[in-house]
């Protein structure tokens, strides 16, 4: 009698979870977006967030909370109640880097959050300043070899992805460059044009024009396969360097707890928002591909990212304040 009535209670459970995710949602959700309003990912997050709300048939609020390369708003979401209406969109910095940067934190990346998708992928490229005698990857490699402890890269800060970035082309290229932190992007582009910076890593929106003006070189694009956006720019898996491999992901979490039929619906309607053909162009117009993960997939992602980039802050001896 036990056993049967343990089966009937799982039943009602199920029966009770399908029964809300026919109703849900039935108020606006609240989307934190863990960076200050204005950055890429906020603009993508919007971007994405227009035809979503209609194929979910309800209000998404976008709430920035910017903060500690991200992992501040991801706690926001971690504590929220796991109803389904505090949701966050963020990217590699809280879901993979900060747990392996931060030593107390305050939320466990695998505890408690809900992994919902990866919602796109975004290659990095490497930039180079003109005043560099090298061309190509190849040669860049050899150069950097040849000269140990003599160039440098520039990022956003120690720890943020575009550093990690850099360490993970020292450990991949098996060479040795200074890293050169910087507030942002708009304090280190007049350094690499006069040539005191001489390489960065970013995404493609954020130097494209100064390489079509030729006021910047491309070296390699992270990724195993060329972009539109720089067709004439190699992937790391054509110039020996596959283990460079990496992008500026964007993904969905909900708080660990949130029904199985909420993500499910959450993902599923996501889904089909990035199938949309005005929304595929809008985001490969900033050089983003659409790739609307199962939950099973990224949290498989989530966990090999993680790893990744723990070895990538180990190998480089990144620690932050």
């Amino acid at each position: 009698m036990k056993s049967v009535a343990i089966f009937l209670f799982s039943m009602l459970i199920g029966l009770c979870g399908a029964a809300l995710a026919q109703t849900y949602p039935t108020k606006p959700i609240r989307v934190i977006v863990p960076f200050p309003a204005g950055e890429s990912i906020d603009a993508t997050a919007r971007l994405i967030l227009q035809p979503w709300m209609a194929a979910l048939g309800q209000q998404m609020v976008i709430d920035n909370r910017g903060g500690a390369g991200g992992t501040i708003g991801t706690e926001l979401t971690a504590k929220a109640p796991p109803d389904g209406y505090t949701i966050s969109y963020g990217n590699l910095g809280p879901l993979s880097i900060g747990p392996n940067l931060y030593q107390k934190l305050g939320y466990d990346l695998f505890k408690d959050l809900a992994p919902v998708s990866q919602a796109t992928s975004l290659p990095f490229v490497l930039f180079g300043s003109m005043t560099l005698p090298v061309n190509t990857a190849q040669e860049l490699v050899a150069y950097a070899k040849a000269r140990p402890g003599q160039l440098n890269f520039g990022s956003t800060g120690v720890g943020s992805g575009l550093h990690l970035m850099g360490e993970l082309f020292k450990l991949t290229a098996g060479v040795n460059m200074v890293h050169v932190p910087f507030k942002g992007v708009a304090q280190a582009v007049p350094e690499i044009m006069a040539g005191r910076l001489q390489l960065a890593f970013n995404t493609i929106p954020a130097f494209l024009p100064h390489v079509k003006a030729g006021r910047l070189k491309a070296f390699v694009i992270s990724a195993p396969k060329r972009s539109p956006l720089l067709p004439d720019v190699p992937a790391c898996t054509e110039v020996g360097l596959p283990g460079l491999d990496a992008s500026a992901w964007h993904a969905v979490v909900a708080p660990a707890g949130t029904s199985k039929e909420i993500v499910r619906k959450l993902h599923q309607t996501l889904a089909a928002t990035l199938a949309l053909p005005e929304v595929r162009s809008q985001l490969a117009a900033v050089g983003a591909e659409p790739v609307a993960s199962s939950p099973e997939e990224f949290a498989k992602f989530m966990r090999a990212e993680s790893q990744k980039w723990a070895r990538v802050i180990k190998a480089g001896g990144v620690k932050v304040e």
